[in-house]
């Protein structure tokens, strides 16, 4: 695909997540990032597994692991800004440029992101959360994008987003899937996966 079809296709892409947001509160997009990137971002999650390289996520600042595992039971790598790794080098480059579209078409004054590896076993799950924190307003946008290989409704893994008590949005974890929303605002509940292992990278725009 040569770059004007690319830039065409990546625009098309963040207007429909912008919109989504205006319009409904959350954003999705299917085939966010194209298949060779997820393939390499899936292997690279892998050869962190393997390496012994992914580690209890905490909540909050301060972590207790007996405390949290009954709040959220996944494994993170974080993502270095500046990769050396092609795929997450791909990742990084994409995310920015999101940004820079967001920054010019709504003045929200992104300027800084941050995303890791998330992986959850069968029946992990993260509890029902806001993704910023009390004493730290920088989180303005949260956005995961799936990793998974062929996922299926009956493998669970859905996230809920609770766009208020009487309505609640089910989005399944289908690989290159995007979802974006307010991260001070969209309250979010990780449900467990029933047959295999959930894969993500998750993450957010802030203004620092």
């Amino acid at each position: 695909m040569n770059k004007a079809l690319l830039e065409a296709q990546d625009q098309a892409q963040f207007e429909g997540l912008i919109l989504g947001l205006l319009d409904n509160q959350y954003g999705v997009c299917d085939g966010f990032l194209d298949e060779t990137t997820l393939i390499g971002l899936r292997a690279n999650l892998e050869n962190y597994i393997q390496a012994g390289e992914m580690h209890p996520a905490g909540v909050g600042k301060k972590f207790d692991y007996q405390k949290n595992a009954m709040v959220r039971g996944d494994m993170i790598h974080w993502i270095d800004q500046n990769p050396t790794n092609p795929f997450e080098a791909l990742f990084i480059e994409k995310v920015s440029h999101f940004v820079d579209y967001l920054n010019k078409s709504c003045y929200t004054r992104i300027n800084d992101i941050e995303f890791h590896y998330a992986q959850y076993e069968p029946g992990s799950f993260y509890k029902r959360h806001l993704d910023q924190f009390k004493r730290d307003k920088g989180r303005k946008f949260s956005l995961v994008i799936y990793l998974n290989e062929h996922w299926t409704e009956s493998d669970g893994g859905n996230i809920s987003l609770f766009i208020d008590e009487n309505n609640v949005i089910e989005i399944f974890p289908i690989g290159g899937r995007a979802v974006f929303f307010r991260s001070d605002e969209m309250e979010h509940e990780v449900n467990p996966s029933f047959t295999r292992n959930r894969i993500s990278i998750a993450g957010w725009l802030k203004s620092v």
